[in-house]
């Protein structure tokens, strides 16, 4: 990593190194929260299978 920051230093590409590297960051955390989202939506969608099977189950009574 030090010798491709030097080579970036070198020839004058600092901006690009860095918009490199706040795009890999945020596609980082993008690829993150939306894995956390799809887990999010998968507990929520067994929450209410569970609820609805309870009712069915006891929703008579």
């Amino acid at each position: 990593m030090p010798d491709l920051t030097r080579i970036f230093a070198e020839r004058g590409d600092l901006a690009h190194l860095a918009l490199f590297l706040w795009a890999a960051g945020a596609s980082a955390l993008s690829v993150f929260v939306l894995r956390e989202y799809a887990a999010a939506m998968r507990r929520f969608d067994d929450f209410v299978r569970e609820l609805a099977r309870f009712n069915r189950k006891f929703g008579g009574r």
